[in-house]
């Protein structure tokens, strides 16, 4: 054999091998996403490196699965380590907060992040009076003050634009001055030269049960969106307050001006059937805008014409209503086999970024009435 070429070929393999070892590590240290057994919802704050975890009341936490996405290569670890700790199975049921740390590939970047589990049966009076952080932006209780769980919005998503400089500045925001105390108002605003070219040109204000993936906000903006919590009641109708005033123009996708066409504000509930108990549906509940998704079991949502424009507050009664022939079945209500979505928004096609700027929704003091 030609020791020429096997000198060549010690060499080549050499080169390879020290071009792989010598490739850079990932040096990316967080959590992007949480998962696992029980887990109805999670929501990660990314600015506050805080992670929330919602589970049904009622449910053992002793030995709680969590699945952690993470960056290529990156580990996570407990700082402490509980007596029935088994990864991915963690005890959270004598501290219902703990501290995690993500270490990077190479190493060198450790990130502290606070993972909370919390135990929660599903309210049905909403005042929006508290808010549990109040920046960068708006972030309200769908409990109460001493509860955790949160109301979702687009105020994250919005956050990249660098539109808002404030707080008052996001599509979602408290008013001083509701029906009674303090309400919620949903302004439809522009995304700016960040928006146009994606075709997002507006953001409408939003507020609803469920969370919202930041990580997806740009590139799937509709599977960003994770509507509804499991509800164990059998919801009849939904009422509340609200005001209304319409953006001038209206505009599509693209950020053109559609003659004649008026914004209106939308206000919803839905029963949906949930499969699994991490199954959720996204903001394209009503496909195109016309359509039903086939989970949706009752449905209550305001008619267009009861949206209209209005300085007084106007109360809205709206009906449970059975869809797509499906009819509730009570042992699975009882075991957390249905989820109940509340939505509220400022324009009605804003999760299609169409709509009109300026137009506003206030809204204060919702209650789901069910059956005894």
């Amino acid at each position: 054999m030609n020791v020429k070429y096997i000198l060549s070929g010690f060499l080549l393999s050499a080169s390879v091998s020290s071009c792989i070892q010598d490739e850079a590590l990932n040096v990316e240290a967080a959590i992007d996403g949480c998962t696992g057994t029980n887990i109805q919802s999670a929501t990660i704050d990314h600015l506050r490196k805080e992670v929330e975890v919602y589970v049904l009341d009622g449910t053992d936490i002793s030995q709680q699965e969590l699945i952690f996405t993470l960056p290529d290569g990156a580990t996570i670890q407990a700082e402490e380590t509980e007596t029935n700790d088994r990864p991915p199975l963690y005890d959270f049921s004598q501290n219902t907060l703990r501290h995690f740390v993500v270490t990077s590939e190479d190493g060198a970047t450790k990130t502290p992040y606070i993972v909370r589990v919390n135990k929660l049966a599903l309210p049905t009076s909403f005042s929006f009076e508290e808010l549990k952080e109040t920046t960068p932006y708006n972030v309200f209780y769908l409990t109460n003050a001493t509860g955790i769980m949160q109301w979702a919005s687009g105020n994250p998503g919005y956050e990249l634009s660098g539109m808002a400089l404030n707080e008052t500045q996001y599509p979602t925001v408290q008013y001083p001055v509701g029906y009674a105390g303090k309400c919620v108002k949903l302004t439809t605003l522009s995304t700016g030269s960040f928006g146009k070219p994606l075709g997002m040109p507006i953001a409408a204000g939003n507020i609803f049960i469920g969370s919202f993936d930041t990580q997806n906000a740009v590139l799937a903006p509709l599977e960003a969106t994770h509507m509804g919590f499991p509800f164990t009641k059998r919801p009849t109708r939904m009422t509340g307050w609200f005001k209304y005033k319409a953006g001038e123009t209206f505009t599509d996708k693209a950020g053109n001006v559609v003659t004649g066409k008026k914004d209106r504000g939308d206000i919803y509930a839905v029963l949906y059937e949930a499969p699994t108990s991490d199954f959720t549906l996204d903001g394209n509940l009503f496909p195109d805008g016309t359509g039903l998704d086939e989970h949706i079991v009752l449905l209550a949502r305001i008619p267009e014409q009861e949206m209209t424009e209005t300085d007084e507050w106007k109360k809205f009664d709206l009906e449970f209503t059975p869809q797509n022939g499906k009819t509730v079945n009570a042992d699975d209500l009882k075991n957390g086999k249905y989820k109940l979505a509340v939505v509220f928004s400022s324009s009605v096609m804003g999760a299609y970024f169409q709509g009109a700027v300026g137009s506003e929704l206030y809204i204060d003091e919702v209650e789901i009435i069910c059956e005894n």
